[in-house]
């Protein structure tokens, strides 16, 4: 087994503030919401009414030949757009000698949207005496539904799409592990690189649950914000007044690789990925670990497998989503790792911009990292105005702010207690001198 340190030479995004990473991030510094009345579906009955929608885009604006993908979904077209620009920027197109059977896939993607209307319709005219007929319900659905909007539910679609698009010949994976999924994704293919299973990895996630079951479940396990009055300022993370998240849809893709296949083929350098944690809180699958342990365990995770203090981190990119619980906890576990320290390290939440990209989050934040590195400046957290007591620390409140940023931390915690947590750097020249990797 070999131990490669981990490089990121390209990155792509599409979600609701832009479809590109450059007009994404420009939009988080301006503090611009993402979030308005849902358009996907008539949401008017629904407690919550808004959401944090990908709007103007088309396929055929990012992929040479997008009618091959025809019936992909929702999710797996802002995966392909997002993929497209992230092997552009690392010009792997211009790399002759790229091995396709050590270039890999690793994606943390949901399932596709259901096909509402006509499943739902088959429920209902299949209907008969306080039941579902069921050779009926099979005789409708044979007639309405259509097999690839069927196929394309399945969640491995997004990897099946995105390796026929750039010919991936290596390892190929997809992991749903909800909120942190993406994270995962990028830290178990960093692993892949480290013991030389893969040379280059494309990394990252998609999803859309912007559709009535996807709302509908969230609001059984009341989670969504029902701001329906204040739609702008309704994602309110680490705020008092906060009531839920803003579900949101999107798509983040990186280009990972060895740091000498980088250099060897004259890429320029991104950013480093030096640490991953991982746990599972093993508490409850509908909540957190009220103490924090989990998350807890993945940041310490991470900075071992980092080699480094707390005190080496700069920044904190929080998973922040807005909900009660959520916010405190993660607040007390930031606390229960950087004890002290805990007070002086800056930490903000996009959430309260782009919304919860759910699977797809993890990977886009991970993004606003990098580039936090590159311009010194730190992304806000916005609609924060009103402190709470639980949740106490320096959450770069409603502006951008400029800094002195070295190593950023990134988290992701899942629904049902899954706990991921990335370090990065900036390229080469800003690696802790202390960094074990």
């Amino acid at each position: 087994m070999t131990d490669r340190r981990v490089v990121i030479t390209g990155m792509g995004t599409v979600n609701p503030l832009a479809h590109d990473v450059e007009g994404t991030w420009q939009a988080l510094l301006a503090g611009r919401s993402g979030v308005r009345a849902t358009e996907l579906f008539d949401a008017s009955t629904f407690p919550s009414t808004f959401s944090a929608q990908v709007s103007g885009y088309d396929l055929a604006d990012q992929v040479p030949d997008a009618e091959r993908h025809c019936h992909a979904g929702r999710h797996c077209r802002f995966a392909l757009g997002a993929g497209v620009q992230a092997w552009r920027q690392a010009e792997l197109d211009a790399c002759e000698q790229l091995d396709r059977s050590r270039l890999g896939i690793y994606l943390g993607s949901g399932e596709g949207s259901l096909d509402f209307d006509n499943f739902t319709g088959t429920i209902v005219d299949a209907w008969a005496g306080g039941a579902v007929d069921a050779v009926k319900w099979a005789e409708l659905a044979f007639e309405r539904m259509h097999l690839y909007r069927e196929v394309e539910q399945e969640s491995n679609m997004v990897v099946a799409h995105m390796a026929a698009e750039f010919d991936v010949r290596g390892p190929a994976f997809n992991v749903l592990t909800a909120c942190a999924a993406s994270t995962q994704a990028i830290g178990e293919a960093t692993l892949q690189i480290r013991r030389s299973d893969a040379d280059v990895m494309l990394t990252g996630g998609a999803h859309s649950m912007i559709h009535p079951y996807g709302v509908t479940g969230f609001i059984r396990l009341t989670a969504l914000s029902t701001r329906n009055d204040e739609i702008p300022t309704s994602s309110r993370p680490f705020d008092l007044t906060r009531d839920g998240f803003v579900l949101g849809e999107g798509a983040s893709v990186l280009v990972i690789e060895s740091r000498d296949h980088a250099l060897a083929r004259g890429a320029k350098i991104l950013g480093e990925i030096i640490g991953y944690g991982s746990s599972a809180d093993a508490f409850r699958i509908t909540d957190q670990d009220p103490e924090g342990e989990g998350a807890a365990a993945s940041m310490r995770c991470a900075l071992a497998d980092a080699g480094l203090a707390p005190g080496d981190i700069d920044y904190i990119s929080a998973h922040g989503t807005g909900t009660k619980q959520n916010d405190q906890v993660e607040t007390r576990a930031m606390r229960s790792v950087f004890g002290e320290q805990a007070d002086h390290v800056p930490v903000s939440s996009v959430k309260s911009m782009l919304g919860h990209l759910i699977a797809a989050a993890g990977a886009t934040e991970l993004i606003t990292c990098v580039l936090a590195i590159r311009d010194q400046i730190l992304p806000p957290t916005m609609n924060c105005s009103h402190s709470d007591p639980d949740c106490d620390l320096d959450y770069v409140p409603n502006k951008a702010r400029p800094a002195a940023v070295r190593t950023v931390m990134s988290n992701s915690f899942g629904f049902g207690g899954q706990n991921n947590t990335l370090i990065v750097i900036g390229p080469e020249g800003d690696r802790p001198a202390d960094a074990t990797r």
